[in-house]
């Protein structure tokens, strides 16, 4: 009996593990709108966690964010201050609202503390961004934020139809990474219990090669995507960073972008 159910739990650590590796890392910055006119409240509020967007195999620890604030108009305002901490599946992540006063393009952008992955023995960091748009003025969405590494989109990224492409080019330290690796992932919002919402229904995954998709960057660092379902998703081009406490680093530039169906 003891030996039936070892093997039990030895199978379950090798299945959660299996799914945990299959599935990317991927930093968000989850606004509660991504595009607001008129008749929206105009007080947005902003999610931010580490997990597996696509599995939902967990919501790992975020440590202390760096930097975290909007740039509007070419001005920055830190919102660091402004964080507060909340559990999301068991995980440490941050929430914060912010009120959207004019128009045009409003670029959120995030470096978080580096989180440690035992599993891969490495620490990671995300520095991730997306873009809130009001009143349907378009003036500064494709504007570089600065960081270490970071997306610079081609392509408008909001007031997608699901089918649009996506395009953007991958930088580190304002540099375009030539062939850089970008893994894919849509935000399956139904398995995420306090986030989910009306209407919100689970994608079936296959098998575990459906949870992440992986594209390359061309030689200068220009890469496209197109979304086939409605819905947001991330894009996460991994690179070497500098080591920490003599451990291998994981550098990611992130980016958000959410589509909608035609009616």
């Amino acid at each position: 009996m003891k030996k039936q159910i070892l093997v039990l739990l030895l199978t379950l650590v090798l299945v959660v593990g299996i799914t945990v590796t299959a599935s990317a890392h991927f930093q968000m910055i989850l606004p509660s709108d991504d595009m607001v006119t008129k008749q929206d409240n105009r007080e947005i509020t902003l999610n931010l966690f580490f997990t597996h967007p696509m599995s939902a195999a967990e919501v790992m620890d975020m440590e202390q964010p760096n930097k975290f604030g909007v740039m509007h108009k070419g001005r920055k305002i830190s919102l660091l201050k402004d964080l507060q901490t909340q559990e999301i599946m068991g995980g440490k992540a941050f929430e914060t609202s912010y009120r959207i006063k004019g128009f045009g393009d409003y670029i959120f952008y995030l470096e978080p503390g580096p989180y440690w992955e035992p599993l891969e023995n490495k620490y990671i960091t995300h520095c991730t961004k997306v873009i809130v748009n009001s009143m349907a003025v378009s003036d500064s969405w494709d504007r570089e934020i600065g960081m270490k590494a970071e997306i610079v989109p081609l392509t408008r990224p909001y007031g997608l139809w699901t089918g649009n492409a996506f395009r953007g080019i991958v930088k580190k330290n304002g540099k375009p990474v030539p062939y850089a690796e970008i893994e894919v992932e849509y935000f399956n919002k139904a398995k995420f219990p306090s986030l989910r919402e009306d209407g919100n229904k689970s994608v079936r995954i296959p098998n575990a090669n459906f949870i992440t998709q992986v594209i390359k960057a061309d030689k200068n660092g220009v890469f496209s995507y197109t979304m086939p379902k409605e819905g947001w998703w991330g894009f996460a081009a991994l690179m070497e960073g500098e080591k920490i406490n003599g451990k291998d680093h994981e550098l990611g530039a992130l980016m958000w972008v959410k589509t909608y169906d035609m009616k």
